[in-house]
């Protein structure tokens, strides 16, 4: 799916571009989100901001009808614009502040300037806020980067400097679907007949096991609740996947107040392609429903007619801390849950290491060998 812009409608017309700054009433600097603290914190003179609904919602996180955002027929309010642009190496979608026009990609380190160019896409519904500081994430990952067998010396000096990491609100979409389906198929009863057959010139009798199909048809109905689709193409999906699961209970609604001292990635993956996605993991669920309502001891499944209603969607922002380490002229990322910890990432390998190691197990393999020739 496209987004369209008409420069003629009214509610179409350019909004100015959030900038997800908000001022210290005390000194004028930049105030962030704190995330130990659940408020807005100044770095340069300590004074702390209560964030506006902390502790409640201050409007319920109401799901959007996913055929009107396929259609681009969303009121004009879930629509805004950014400046986004497009790293040359990795395609992450960078979220530039106004008044900025270069900047490092956090998740490649490629230097990345902006082009004059607005991005205007569906707006974020809810956002689940950074609960862990930066301090304790680069924690997580030394922990990580130290259990890490045959890693560069590089790796680990990389670790204890303590190098900056970014704090990154990646892109996801929910979707929620009522669903109704039928099917046919079969359901198998295993039972045992006795045969005889010949081993080593022996007659014996043996158990088989054998399959007693009948038909099978029925129903089955699901509620697929905040079934999550990742809608960034910039880190690989096995890390993203491998760093859930999510809180999703914890969801805030979207406030830039969150974002202050954060970057924010745009979204890369279409609303459209991110159910196609979502569909398929319902279609999966429901085949395994299916199957337990079929019962007996096998099954096949011929069929699945399923009915979707009350199908919507919305747009949230997840918390992840990254950090970039380049070794031999290749970038190896690493990603951290901004809520819980968890660590995952891509890790170079020390040739040297690896062949001492090699080494060293050819020898032990030697001496083991020589003494057990003298026995």
């Amino acid at each position: 799916m496209t987004d369209t812009f008409d420069a003629n409608d009214p509610l179409n017309a350019p909004r100015p571009v959030a900038e997800h700054r908000f001022p210290c009433d005390t000194c004028g600097s930049d105030l962030r989100f704190d995330p130990q603290e659940a408020m807005l914190a100044c770095d340069h003179c300590g004074n702390t901001q209560p964030m506006e609904g902390k502790g409640f919602q201050i409007q319920p996180i109401v799901e959007l009808d996913l055929q009107a955002g396929l259609r681009a027929d969303l009121p004009s309010g879930e629509m805004e614009e950014t400046r986004v642009t497009s790293c040359p190496n990795c395609a992450a979608q960078v979220e530039f502040e106004a008044g900025k026009h270069a900047t490092e990609c956090p998740f490649c380190a490629t230097p990345v300037v902006v082009d004059t160019g607005l991005h205007r896409h569906i707006k974020p519904r809810a956002v689940l806020p950074f609960g862990l500081t930066e301090d304790v994430a680069r924690d997580a990952m030394k922990d990580w980067l130290g259990g890490l067998w045959f890693a560069p010396n590089g790796l680990q000096e990389y670790a204890r400097k303590g190098r900056k990491m970014q704090g990154i609100y990646v892109p996801y979409w929910t979707y929620d679907a009522d669903t109704k389906s039928s099917y046919r198929g079969e359901r198998g009863t295993v039972y045992y007949e006795t045969q005889t057959v010949t081993r080593d010139g022996k007659r014996e009798q043996v158990q088989v096991a054998k399959v007693r199909w009948r038909a099978a048809s029925g129903r089955v109905k699901r509620f697929f609740d905040d079934v999550l689709v990742l809608a960034s193409t910039s880190l690989p999906k096995r890390f993203t996947d491998a760093l859930e699961p999510w809180d999703l209970a914890a969801l805030e609604p979207y406030a830039p107040e969150y974002l202050a001292g954060f970057r924010a990635e745009a979204y890369a993956v279409s609303l459209e392609d991110g159910f196609v996605q979502a569909r398929h993991h319902m279609d999966r669920v429901i085949e395994r429903d299916v199957k337990f309502d079929i019962g007996g001891d096998r099954q096949r499944v011929h069929n699945i007619d399923t009915d979707l209603n009350n199908i919507t969607f919305k747009h949230i922002l997840l918390p992840v801390w990254l950090a970039a380490y380049k070794y031999r002229g290749k970038t190896y990322r690493f990603v951290v849950n901004g809520r819980t910890g968890r660590v995952q990432g891509e890790r170079p390998y020390s040739a040297i290491k690896i062949t001492i190691a090699v080494i060293f197990g050819l020898i032990a393999a030697g001496i083991i060998g020589y003494f057990a020739a003298q026995q």
